[in-house]
This record gives C-alpha cells, sequence and structure tokens, in this order.
C-alpha cells in the first residue's frame, strides 16, 4: 500500500473512531466502535489497490451517516 494510501485509510480509521465517541447512547457507540475495529481489522490484509479504494469510499459514506446520526 502506498504511503498516502495507508496515512488516508488511518485518518479515515481516527475519523470514523472519533465521531462515534459522540454517540450519546452507550449501546449506540460501543456497537460503532466495534464494528468499525472489526471492519479495519478483517480488511487489513488486503493489498488490491481497487478493493482498497471502494472500502475507502464505502466508511466514508458511513463517516457520513454518523455524522448525520450524531
Amino acid at each position: 500500500m502506498a504511503a498516502s494510501s495507508r496515512a488516508q485509510v488511518l485518518r479515515l480509521y481516527r475519523a470514523l473512531l472519533r465521531e462515534s465517541q459522540r454517540f450519546s447512547s452507550y449501546n449506540y457507540r460501543t456497537y460503532a466502535i466495534r464494528r468499525i475495529r472489526d471492519a479495519f481489522r478483517e480488511n487489513k490484509s488486503i493489498k488490491d489497490s481497487e478493493k482498497i479504494e471502494e472500502l475507502v469510499n464505502k466508511a466514508k459514506a458511513n463517516l457520513e451517516v454518523i455524522r448525520r446520526q450524531v
């Protein structure tokens, strides 16, 4: 993975976790954090740049959903 792509993914991961911390309900908050961590752990070994780009776009969409929900 290119350094810029890795940095982009890490920024996205941190942003998702940061936004999830803003859920007022404990149950929503812990569920969101657990799902984010599991999803990134599950996909950490992917090397295909097209698949990575697809997953990054999906994560960006999910970040927007979280921001609207919070």
